[in-house]
């Protein structure tokens, strides 16, 4: 067992980040804090007097550089850091379970005095289905929404471009030098120009890639639970119940939402049906948003041209799933966010986080944990 297991009471623990935040001096700058997190939640973690106390963080690491900015942001912030976080997450696996963290239900309880949690993504679907996160209401979760839209975003498009532009024939002629212009005849190319484009959940990673769609000459529909306006680049936002009235229109649909239970299996047999016959399916939300059974039987009847998943049910797909076997599936394994620009927005984000947690101001990226975003 872990040795954050064992540990009976964390007496001085205010602070808890799953997720180290290396930086890397040849990553591209990030934009403001404000412009990649949100206010709609922002609430206070720990309240400040005038003489503050000493607050705790624990990191899985962190570079002497990062130390010296956190110590000039949040002065009163103790790091610990050099957690070790592989062999800590594979002991918690052993003991709780393959979706287990080293933060488990035990390390939970145990750390009576924690009021700020920081999960490592934007998904945070792991953590508001632990009652000792959920139900405990001194725990801030604070989630990463908007820090990794852009990388997925243009994963979306690499993964689609892949079966629109039939690349997988191509990649495999240069093993054997093959220059093939006829192509596969599995793959139909196809232009995006004049396509529609509809978002299923207009987040932070969802503006991003309707913002691709837009750049691609796309027209751009999408859904969202909220009352936020439109970008301009989006030509018509509706109602997240209004998904099987959108499906018909698309030619590509790209899932972003939050896996909650309204969520859960959103993608089944009715919405594959509700779909345009010979469109594309992206999922780079959950793997559990979609049915997979109900998957590939569209993509055994060819209701669907194809579909790009970085996410699976379970992860890893299964060598002997049927999934594997389709020409027209890209499958990348939960990968989309991995970019230098990803890291240096997650910095950016998490030491003004951590500057407002110090100061005892409102946190960005508060999550509902009642809703699960």
């Amino acid at each position: 067992m872990s040795p954050l297991i064992r540990i009976p009471r964390l007496p001085v623990l205010a602070l808890f980040v799953v997720t180290a935040c290396s930086t890397n001096p040849a990553a591209p700058t990030a934009r403001p804090a404000e412009e990649l997190g949100s206010l709609r939640n922002a609430r206070v973690a720990i309240e400040r007097g005038p003489t503050p106390a000493p607050l705790t963080y624990f990191a899985s690491s962190m570079t002497e550089a990062e130390r010296t900015e956190v110590a000039r942001l949040a002065p009163h912030v103790r790091i610990v850091a050099g957690l070790d976080r592989a062999e800590a997450a594979r002991r918690a696996a052993e003991a709780h379970g393959a979706d287990a963290t080293y933060a488990s239900p035990e390390f939970l309880k145990a750390a009576t005095n924690l009021v700020w949690l920081q999960a490592q993504s934007a998904g945070v679907d792991r953590w508001v289905a632990m009652p000792e996160v959920r139900d405990a209401d001194r725990i801030t979760l604070t989630n990463l929404r908007g820090v990794h839209g852009p990388a997925i975003a243009d994963h979306v498009f690499a993964m689609l471009l892949t079966l629109t532009r039939d690349l997988p024939v191509h990649l495999a002629g240069r093993e054997r030098g093959a220059w093939q212009r006829d192509g596969s005849g599995e793959l139909t190319p196809i232009a995006l120009e004049g396509r529609t484009l509809l978002v299923v959940g207009l987040g932070g990673i969802g503006t991003e890639i309707a913002r691709r769609g837009h750049g691609f000459g796309m027209r751009v529909l999408a859904t969202r639970r909220g009352d936020d306006p439109a970008p301009d680049f989006v030509e018509r936002v509706a109602k997240a119940d209004q998904l099987l009235a959108l499906l018909p229109e698309a030619d590509v649909v790209a899932i972003a939402v939050p896996l909650t239970p309204e969520t859960t299996n959103l993608f089944d047999a009715r919405a594959f049906a509700a779909m345009k016959t010979g469109s594309y399916l992206v999922n780079i939300a959950r793997g559990k948003v979609v049915n997979q059974d109900a998957l590939v039987e569209a993509l055994r009847s060819k209701k669907l041209a194809g579909a790009c998943l970085d996410v699976t049910d379970p992860e890893p797909l299964p060598p002997a799933h049927p999934l594997w076997r389709f020409p027209n599936v890209v499958i990348t394994p939960h990968v989309a966010a991995s970019a230098e620009l990803t890291d240096a927005r997650r910095w950016a984000l998490f030491r003004e986080n951590l500057r407002r947690f110090d100061a005892g101001e409102p946190l960005y990226n508060v999550v509902d944990k009642k809703a699960g975003y």
